[in-house]
């Protein structure tokens, strides 16, 4: 584990030679001295030749030198130049698409030095790479599977209409089956373009102060039709009133997907309940319905792209939905819950903060 100080910042070596370099060649400097003085005496006591005296010590601090250099070159390379070349090469293979690589780093994590901030820097940056490359080919890959299925349909019945010997009602029944995938194909491709959009932070929300239940109750109007072809059992409880700071019609878009997912998953006869509550605060809404509920797995996913739990439902939708609810409630400084169980129902509670009170709207 990376050792951390009072702030939070990570601890870091300022150089990548320890202070210990220097009493180890302060030592070995005092030992070879030692020697040398030890040689001058052996050669005073054997009474050598006046050029093989000063000859001897030559010899042997050359050696000390030789020593010392291999010494620091192995300390240089194991150090510094061996990490970089390994980063290095790293960096090429990243180049080239592989984002599996992984390079270590030279000393543990308490004693980590600037290089080893930086190779953690840069395995952290591969791994986010990695993921990003893995959402990138999911994302065209379900694009396409998406796609693919409106566009057979129009594709089918388009045929179909070619042929001779079709009656006025088939005729009417092909168009109307084509008006239905183009419909879903158009909607997909508005939800790929508000998602983007949204993820790369290039709709500015245009943030006002608005009565939230107001708008909770013209989005349940909407869907009214709905209720009474499914026969559906509608409670709704909400306050007077709930003023909210936020984007009005990136709001809608939440209302609208929780309240058409609830319908949608409910079954014939069934029950939806939307009720909103408040704090000083927050604001809360949650929508509920005894539809077919999910399993564990579903609802760890349930906000990814494309992700739909239910796939008897899957021609209902694209997956999309609420990938940008998600999305829209980070932006306006929202909170999405979700409880449910298989074969019971869900409940999707959104909090919202709520506006106080003598704060002007910045849009409003």
């Amino acid at each position: 584990m990376t050792r951390k100080d009072k702030t939070g910042k990570r601890i870091i070596k300022d150089s990548l030679f320890p202070v210990s370099l220097f009493a180890i060649y302060l030592g070995v400097l005092l030992l070879m001295s030692g020697i040398h003085q030890g040689l001058v005496v052996l050669m005073n006591a054997l009474a050598l030749n006046s050029f093989i005296q000063p000859l001897i010590p030559t010899i042997y601090w050359s050696a000390v030198a030789v020593g010392l250099t291999f010494f620091t070159r192995k300390k240089i390379k194991d150090t510094y130049e061996a990490p970089l070349h390994r980063l290095a090469e790293a960096t090429e293979q990243v180049a080239g698409g592989d984002f599996s690589v992984y390079v270590p780093t030279v000393h543990t994590s308490d004693k980590l030095d600037y290089l080893d901030v930086m190779i953690l820097d840069f395995n952290k940056m591969v791994e986010e790479l990695g993921s990003v490359e893995t959402l990138k080919t999911d994302f065209v890959s379900n694009v396409s599977h998406e796609m693919k299925t409106p566009i057979a349909i129009i594709k089918n019945y388009a045929e179909l209409l070619q042929m001779k010997n079709v009656s006025e009602e088939e005729k009417l029944e092909y168009a109307e089956n084509i008006r239905e995938a183009a419909g879903k194909l158009s909607a997909l491709i508005s939800n790929i373009l508000k998602l983007n959009k949204l993820e790369n932070q290039r709709i500015d929300p245009e943030i006002e102060s608005y009565d939230l239940c107001g708008q909770l109750e013209e989005c349940i109007l909407q869907y009214e039709e709905l209720w009474d072809e499914k026969e559906l059992e509608l409670e709704v409880d909400i306050e007077e009133g709930a003023v909210i700071q936020a984007d009005p019609s990136l709001m809608e878009l939440v209302w609208n997907n929780l309240i058409s997912n609830a319908i949608k998953f409910t079954e014939p006869g069934g029950k939806v309940t939307i009720r909103q509550t408040g704090t000083s605060d927050h604001v809360e809404v949650s929508v509920s319905d005894t539809g077919c509920g999910m399993s564990r797995e579903s609802v760890r996913h349930i906000f990814d792209k494309f992700y739909q739990g239910d796939t008897s439902h899957s021609k209902e939708g694209n997956g999309l939905g609420l990938a940008l609810v998600r999305r829209i409630l980070d932006l306006m400084n929202g909170e999405i819950q979700v409880i449910s169980e298989k074969g019971k129902g869900s409940t999707f509670t959104v909090k919202l903060p709520r506006q106080k009170e003598g704060k002007a709207g910045i849009g409003g």
